[in-house]
């Protein structure tokens, strides 16, 4: 469906909410605090600027850096130096820094709204006209300028040059056409699709975001148009990869960052060089915030990542080894945590989570088993499997009465959210269930009382988990036993992870346990592509996901109705010139779910336990723990962050990393 234009006006609507503001006058409000007249010098870097190691902080920042006022957010000013350590299991959970730094082009506020981050504004026209005006002076952590050569060398040797590109980015894509870029000057960028773009700036946003910079001056060296043949074969050699494609991808990932030598934009820069079980993260000198007082970003002068097993971390946190931790933390875990906070150790916050169910019982509609696969499309069973689930009782056992009892849905922090959404199928109804369960076909028991298939065998249920969680299973041992009184047994199996998807995508899994909604605090404005058939991920219909994914070359196309109303309604959104358009395809797609039950949620809005350092400032008290939107930690600012007392200690001020490599100071002026 061909996609239409939106109004300035109407898209000023959709992310703002106010329609006596424009979205590009609200976007510029993002700095509204002018830069502080005089910076004040950051003591661990004291001596570099002394050396002339660093230019000073003046020099270092932009222009017009980004101006963020702790004091707004019930904090207080803070003060630079210390180190604060975090606990994780594997080296792939770097990524969390990026997550959690959350350094983005435009990013949300705590109120869900965008605005302008590294970009020191934005306007758009008509929906599909994206102008980025950078910040001048802006600098990537080695001191490079970061200009619109760094936007230049993404679009044109990157996403248009297969040699070392994915190709092109599906968000980069309306109704299959890409935009005209236009690279103005130094600091302006222009994007320009035909049509309208709404997924464009959340992309930007989005924790894991959509990359459409690089840095160019370091980047060129591994590419074939500008590195020489002979030394970039030799280096992909070192490395031992297959070519020099794989060596400019390796080199250029930023969602893990691994590589201490790639620049970056973020608070703290990598300076460990990998394999290593402790991380250590100093601050880049070139951070483009500051607070009203003058003080550079971030406070903390040091992040240390420790790895190890994730069974001890809750020990560890409890022991005061981590001075920010909620990964690898439980609801479980709560009580303990409690304990040693009344040992002085840590402080404990318990803060809200976002996902539409903490825990959702997911039918496979794409099974192979032609028996299960037509029960499991009927949402007459889905509906009474639902029922014959006593939430409450699984509330006030497992989570003490302190989560909702809900479908798999909006949470009502939402504007889309509705009571009906949240209660449909989710009362305690035996009567009702058994009644759905005969209607199905599944009228006859053996002699145990368990219901009987069509094709005669035991109507036994093997829920298959990817097994990280004992909460998990409590919670499965009560849902058990009532199902057992409406005739179905229910058996769990544990896999490794990736076997777990495997089986759900090749149809082997009847089904399966994991979490609801990844965004249930969205709006209007927020794609709701996720309610769709729209990727493999979605464990209750991987084939017509990877359909879509695919554009029809892999997997199935939706043969139920509802799959194909729910890819109607998404189109409807994509289209839609009007938030009230927008609004109503949301809540067209969010009735067919609330009447399906795609997936079975128990309970929602449980709660994150945050474990922190007693001297750890600035961390809100109540707070939204979510991936998406504002990576975790990331949309409270942890470059706010600071720890008292420890401006009065001695800082971090080695100008080696803790493995001998050279720090991000010395590699800043190549001295």
């Amino acid at each position: 469906m061909k996609k239409t234009g939106l109004t300035f006006a109407a898209f000023a609507l959709l992310f703002g909410g106010i329609a006596s503001s424009s979205f590009a006058e609200r976007a510029e409000t993002v700095s509204a605090s002018a830069p502080p007249p005089v910076y004040i010098e950051t003591p661990s870097l004291a001596k570099a600027v002394e050396k002339g190691e660093l230019p000073p902080v003046a020099q270092r920042l932009p222009e017009n850096p980004r101006v963020l006022d702790p004091t707004k957010y019930g904090g207080t000013l803070g003060r630079h130096g210390g180190r604060m350590r975090w606990l994780m299991g594997k080296q792939k959970d770097l990524r969390m820094l990026v997550y959690y730094s959350y350094a983005r082009l435009v990013g949300y506020n705590e109120k869900y709204g965008l605005k302008a981050d590294i970009l020191e504004k934005f306007t758009v026209e008509d929906g599909r006209i994206f102008t980025f005006t950078l910040r001048k002076g802006h600098k990537w952590s080695d001191g490079h300028p970061f200009t619109t050569e760094d936007f230049r060398y993404w679009w044109e040797d990157v996403a248009n040059d297969k040699r070392v590109g994915r190709g092109m980015p599906a968000k980069m894509l309306v109704n299959g056409k890409p935009p005209t870029v236009e690279f103005i000057d130094e600091v302006t960028v222009r994007f320009t699709w035909e049509d309208a773009n709404p997924e464009f700036l959340p992309s930007l946003a989005a924790t894991r975001p959509l990359v459409i910079f690089m840095p160019a001056h370091f980047m060129k060296q591994f590419h074939p148009r500008y590195a020489d043949k002979a030394e970039l074969e030799k280096r992909v050699k070192a490395v031992k990869l297959r070519n020099a494609k794989r060596l400019h991808m390796r080199m250029a990932r930023s969602a893990r960052p691994e590589n201490p030598e790639r620049p970056m934009l973020d608070p703290w820069i990598q300076t460990t060089k990998p394999p290593s079980t402790l991380f250590t993260f100093r601050r880049n000198p070139f951070y483009h915030r500051v607070d009203p007082a003058g003080r550079q970003l971030p406070y903390v002068d040091e992040v240390r990542i420790a790895m190890g097993s994730t069974s001890l971390i809750p020990a560890k946190v409890g022991a005061g080894d981590s001075d920010l931790q909620a990964r690898y933390l439980r609801f479980d875990d709560y009580t303990f945590l409690k304990a040693a906070e009344k040992r002085g150790t840590i402080k404990v916050k318990l803060w809200d989570k976002s996902r539409g169910a903490h825990m959702a019982i997911v039918p496979n509609l794409n099974a192979k088993d032609p028996v299960w696969r037509k029960l499991n499309r009927d949402k007459r069973f889905r509906q009474a499997l639902s029922l014959a689930i006593n939430r409450r009782e699984i509330n006030q056992a497992i989570f003490y009465g302190l989560a909702k009892e809900s479908a798999d849905t909006i949470l009502p922090g939402s504007p889309l959210y509705r009571k009906d959404y949240a209660k449909a199928f989710a009362r305690f109804d035996l009567d009702r269930a058994n009644e759905l369960l005969d209607a199905v076909g599944l009228g006859e028991r053996d002699g145990d009382g368990i219901r009987l298939l069509p094709d005669g065998r035991r109507a036994e249920i093997i829920l298959t988990s990817a097994g990280e969680s004992s909460e998990q299973a409590d919670v499965l041992s009560l849902i058990r036993d009532t199902w057992r009184k409406a005739g179905i047994a229910l058996y769990t199996r544990s896999s490794q992870r990736e076997l777990f998807r495997k089986r759900i995508y090749s149809g082997e899994t009847i089904m399966s346990v994991w979490e609801g909604l990844d965004n249930a605090m969205a709006s209007a404005a927020t794609s709701p592509t996720e309610l769709a058939p729209t990727k493999q991920s979605q464990l209750h219909w991987p084939q017509w996901g990877l359909y879509y994914e695919t554009s029809g070359e892999q997997g199935a196309a939706p043969d139920l109705p509802e799959g194909r109303k729910l890819i109607a309604a998404l189109e409807r959104w994509q289209a839609a010139a009007s938030p009230d358009a927008r609004k109503a395809a949301w809540h067209a797609m969010l009735k067919i779910h609330a009447q399906n039950v795609f997936t079975i949620g128990i309970v929602n809005a449980t709660k994150q336990p945050v474990a922190m350092s007693p001297k750890l400032r600035n961390v809100p008290d109540h707070g939204v723990y979510a991936y998406e939107p504002g990576g975790f930690f990331g949309i409270y600012h942890p470059d706010l962050f600071w720890l008292e007392g420890a401006d009065k200690k001695s800082s971090v001020t080695s100008d080696r990393a803790t493995n001998g490599e050279p720090s991000i100071l010395t590699k800043a002026t190549g001295n």
